[in-house]
């Protein structure tokens, strides 16, 4: 099958080094524009971009999807079947009705829950034990198209949303080479999603990081595992962002010693761990990062860093 590709980071670039090694012949490679990255703001290719050249397959970067030459350009190359990963922008009608086996896309959730952006790490967030990838044919709608397939994937109990993120690309360009191969040979099944059944998640922010201390233990332990890497939780130490970036809740607390500090307060320093009290239940801190400073286990932090019990992180 001919194909353009279209899709813009690293689990994109998984996915489309999936289809590269297929039988498949990728005609082109459709990214978002470079950008500025970092302190020095040095201008860096998106993943898939890298991919694409690494292997000589043309590139192009569109400001918007809907641009005419754009669009004009994509029908001439004429693909028979695009292919959408990850790509960061709604395409219009006019791209997803015109190649002969339609657009497919690969979402990061079990549709039609989690439509929308950063199904990844909301499914840690809200506590899911499974979640998985969709192959299915687009529309105009947002991740409302017709369904061909799904691959579960199990949620493990200290899973972050980058090791969920890596496990799902190499899922996604499995259960992507196994569509194409039905949508090809006419076998496919499509089946509409359940509109009544679906949710939206918004996207990610930096500001979604900043602990809320007056929340469980539990909450905000599986906050800091969906925010892993990236935008990270964080909360503020004598002034200073304290990022936090690996935690559990304290087991076999009796119900009376449950609930006796303020929230956020740090209850217990010990060698190599920071217990801090929550709305329900006790924080321990494993993993920190302090503005300024390398991210590191909480007993190298002690040794660098007097803290004392009593401290309240805002």
């Amino acid at each position: 099958m001919k194909i353009v590709f279209m899709g813009t980071p690293e689990l994109a670039a998984t996915v489309l080094d999936a289809l590269i090694q297929s039988e498949h012949e990728i005609l082109a490679v459709v990214t978002q524009p470079d950008k500025p990255k970092g302190r020095g703001k040095q201008i860096q290719y998106p993943p898939v971009k890298e991919l694409a050249l690494k292997h000589q397959i043309p590139v192009y970067q569109p400001n918007k999807a809907k641009d005419e030459d754009f669009i004009k350009k994509l029908e001439e190359i004429n693909p028979e079947c695009i292919v959408v990963a990850a790509y960061g922008k709604i395409l219009p009608k006019a791209i997803i009705d015109f190649p002969k086996y339609g657009c497919i896309n690969v979402h990061a959730s079990l549709l039609p829950k989690y439509r929308g952006a950063a199904p990844i790490q909301w499914t840690i967030i809200n506590g899911e034990e499974k979640t998985g990838i969709t192959i299915m044919y687009m529309d105009v709608g947002i991740d409302t198209g017709d369904m061909i397939m799904k691959e579960e994937v199990i949620i493990e109990p200290k899973e972050t949303g980058g090791s969920l993120h890596d496990k799902l690309a190499v899922c996604g360009g499995r259960l992507l080479i196994k569509a194409l191969k039905e949508i090809e040979h006419g076998t496919a099944v499509r089946e509409k999603q359940k509109d009544e059944e679906s949710t939206y998640v918004k996207m990610l922010d930096k500001s979604l990081g900043h602990i809320d201390f007056s929340n469980s233990a539990a909450e905000i332990e599986r906050l800091i595992r969906g925010l892993n890497p990236w935008p990270s939780a964080y909360t503020f130490l004598d002034g200073k962002t304290l990022k936090i970036w690996e935690a559990s809740i304290e087991q076999g607390l009796s119900e009376k010693a449950d609930n006796t500090g303020k929230p956020g307060e740090i209850l217990e320093v010990t060698k190599d761990s920071i217990i801090v009290q929550t709305g329900n239940g006790r924080l321990v801190l494993h993993e920190v990062q302090l503005e300024g400073k390398k991210r590191m286990t909480v007993d190298a932090f002690i040794r660098g860093f007097d803290l004392q019990a009593g401290k309240i992180l805002s």
